[in-house]
């Protein structure tokens, strides 16, 4: 099925949330923001640090310093992906960590706004140089979903679509196993603890010929999205790669 999401229910809501919160910044609590701008305020805005070359071709790990050539990085290298390449909007790290984990783990979706406009600002223009058939979510296991009551990787691929016709599915991916967190461990460990966690959806032969644009919140080593991407292309994926909206760094 399609990505579905009620719109009067959405209206309703945006309405509550400009109701209920006035124009102050949900991050700071000093500056003037609105709900159109996610209730973050341009001085905390500021504080992103967009990813931009030089970076690891295939992952998108930004480095420092005058690196001239394509290369791809450690991480990379000792990695078997399944994805052509990915990239991230912004780095994972400061006032953008903590407004992720605040959205994702305690509903403060009035950040939504701010943070699916960073993921459009980049993947927005680059998609749109190139030709691809579907937005797909990086699912979550159904216990996990109807814990935090929402899939933020769904949140951001109807942004995504919306803004460059490219139509978001969210049933080509199953999540099968309900994974530990990765976010304490180690690179060996977040891939094993992808292995045989996500199978085929119910529309997945859709994914026969396509190329196909996984979305997710954060990326750090790939293990997740490498593994759906090895599910799609299990199910002939033409093609995947990878937009984030942020970038966990290596070091």
């Amino acid at each position: 099925m399609r990505l579905g999401f009620a719109t009067t229910v959405k209206s309703w809501a945006e309405a509550a949330l400009t109701f209920l919160y006035p124009d102050v910044c949900q991050y700071c609590y000093e500056g003037r923001a609105t709900w159109a701008e996610g209730y973050v305020c341009s001085t905390c805005a500021r504080q992103v640090r967009f990813i931009v070359p030089p970076r690891c071709e295939r992952c998108g790990l930004p480095f420092e310093g005058a690196i001239t050539d394509t290369f791809e990085c450690g991480n990379c290298r000792e990695m078997e992906l399944h994805f052509s390449y990915a990239r991230s909007a912004v780095a994972a790290k400061g006032m953008v960590l903590e407004v992720i984990h605040r959205w994702k783990y305690s509903r403060a979706l009035w950040f939504e706004r701010f943070l699916a406009g960073l993921l459009i600002r980049e993947a927005g223009p680059a998609l749109g140089r190139e030709r691809w058939d579907l937005i797909v979510p990086v699912p979550l296991h159904p216990h996990k979903e109807s814990e935090r009551e929402f899939n933020q990787a769904e949140h951001l691929a109807r942004h995504l679509s919306a803004t460059t016709n490219i139509p978001a599915r969210d049933d080509l991916l199953r999540r099968v196993s309900p994974t530990r967190t990765q976010t304490l461990l180690s690179r060996a460990q977040r891939a094993q603890n992808m292995r045989q966690a996500f199978a085929r959806g119910p529309s997945a032969d859709l994914a026969q010929g396509r190329r196909i644009v996984l979305v997710d919140d954060v990326l750090t080593t790939g293990a997740t999205t490498s593994a759906c991407a090895q599910v799609l292309r299990a199910c002939h994926a033409a093609e995947v790669c990878v937009w984030t909206l942020a970038r966990g760094l290596l070091h």
